[in-house]
């Protein structure tokens, strides 16, 4: 928000670092971060967190820019309100639904996330997780025994959160931006 707002060399310099997290393959970052790291909850979080914000803030920004130039920000710059009062009163109500929604579709990204380094062995050894459930069915041969059981309960679960968020996410960017109910 900031870069979309300030402009000039804040906002390029910020866009620079964005666009660096940008070109590295986030699952890489994140298999690196997290073996670096170690193995506890809140260095996946902090993974998680590292590897999934610079979409949104790219998104953040190009609304910012759209929202920045319309008349209302521009009457109230003439009536002569602060840089604050105008991001918190006028630019933040208008972009709140695009950082909701956005967050909303960032959740499956990050369960994935989750699942992938979990069951890649980089997870958190003393909490549950779906991808260590499905690590323990593949080393105890449960596809080679035909043991559905034991590794389809986590996949659907994965299949069907990632779903549910996917679609209140979608949901979600229509109500903040109605013009996108008519694309779908």
């Amino acid at each position: 928000m900031i870069a979309g707002f300030i402009g000039g060399r804040t906002d390029s310099v910020l866009m620079r670092l964005t666009e660096w997290f940008l070109v590295i393959p986030f699952l890489p970052l994140a298999i690196v971060l997290a073996s670096v790291l170690g193995r506890s909850v809140w260095n996946i979080i902090f993974v998680i967190g590292v590897t999934s914000w610079p979409s949104t803030a790219r998104l953040v920004r190009a609304q910012v820019l759209t929202v920045k130039q319309r008349l209302f920000v521009d009457r109230a710059r003439s009536l002569g309100a602060s840089n604050v009062h105008i991001v918190f009163r006028h630019i933040m109500p208008n972009v709140s639904g695009l950082i909701l929604a956005t967050a909303t579709l960032a959740v499956p990204i990050s369960i994935l996330t989750e699942t992938t380094l979990s069951f890649l062995g980089l997870g958190d050894p003393r909490n549950p997780s779906w991808g260590k459930t499905l690590v323990e069915a593949f080393e105890n041969g449960a596809l080679t025994l035909r043991a559905w059981w034991y590794f389809t309960p986590a996949g659907v679960g994965i299949l069907l959160v990632v779903l549910a968020f996917t679609l209140i996410g979608q949901t979600l960017e229509q109500i903040a931006d109605p013009r996108l109910a008519g694309r779908r």
